[in-house]
């Protein structure tokens, strides 16, 4: 994945804080530290795989002598029954790892497969699936990655990746007298570099006048299919065009066939149910 290995496991390593500050004191008493054995982990529901890498860094840092063995990579397509890794080595290890991999794998794996099925949706139109910071916080990165193994694109990653001008940026600055022209201008002279400017509207109008005072890139907030229509066939080849806001599995194609260039959706990471996985475990033979 894209993100650096060190940031990983800085967030693993929280992870594993929280869950293992004061140790496992139920492994502890109950399961001898040489007993030996293999655990898999094993998909209980269809869906896209996302996440390996991050369960594998947990397992090792819980104990680095440890074999993962990845079996199905991160964009992969499980189904009830599919192996996913299999671990081999201490029992105790395995369990105190056990909880935190399965929390990444799961929630990973449930925004990869949630986007790959808005994806699914648009299947044939040229329009592209984005993400939004709606991300659980500590989390953007893992997220944002999932989002792309399920076919998706990011939207910006922070505060600093891109000028996206909205409704209480204009309410803030129009009572100080400024219009939309006067804002996007003073955007591009502020701005540390030449950065794209978006500008989020609720209205054709005010698209119309974003496109005038020369935004790239109009977002249609909310905005119904019908004005939706309207505003992309007055800017088309002006400026490029984002919808948000209310974007369902049941009408993001409608709303791709208004003509957008990109679909953004909080949805994606802000609430999306985890993919059910296990780990069953075997023990070896003396």
């Amino acid at each position: 994945m894209s993100s650096g290995k060190p940031e990983i496991e800085e967030i693993v390593d929280c992870a594993l804080a929280e869950d293992l500050g004061k140790g496992d004191v139920t492994t502890e008493a109950l399961i001898p530290g040489d007993q030996q054995g293999t655990g898999f982990i094993v998909a209980k529901k269809e869906g896209i795989l996302a996440g390996t890498e991050t369960a594998k860094q947990v397992f090792h840092r819980v104990d680095p002598e440890l074999k993962v063995d990845i079996l199905l990579e991160d964009g992969a397509r499980v189904k009830p029954g599919s192996k996913v890794a299999k671990i081999s080595g201490s029992i105790a290890s395995i369990l105190k790892a056990e909880r935190i991999a399965l929390n990444f794998l799961q929630h990973l794996s449930g925004i990869a497969s949630e986007t790959n099925r808005y994806v699914a949706r648009v299947e044939g139109l040229p329009v592209r699936i984005m993400d939004t910071r709606k991300t659980t916080p500590g989390l953007r990165s893992l997220e944002k990655y999932a989002v792309r193994v399920g076919g998706g694109e990011n939207h910006r990653m922070n505060l600093g990746d891109g000028i996206l001008i909205k409704d209480n940026h204009l309410v803030a600055l129009r009572s100080q007298g400024l219009n939309i022209k006067e804002i996007i201008a003073r955007a591009r002279q502020n701005a540390p570099q030449r950065l794209p400017v978006e500008v989020e509207v609720g209205a054709v109008s005010e698209a119309l006048e974003a496109v005038e005072a020369g935004a790239d890139i109009v977002m249609l907030d909310n905005m119904n299919l019908e004005d939706m229509r309207k505003a992309v066939k007055s800017i088309h080849g002006h400026a490029l065009i984002e919808a948000s806001g209310g974007i369902t599995l049941d009408n993001i194609r409608a709303v791709a066939e208004t003509g957008v260039d990109f679909i953004s959706i909080g949805a994606l990471t802000h609430s999306t149910r985890a993919l059910d996985i296990s780990l069953e475990l075997e023990i070896s033979d003396k």
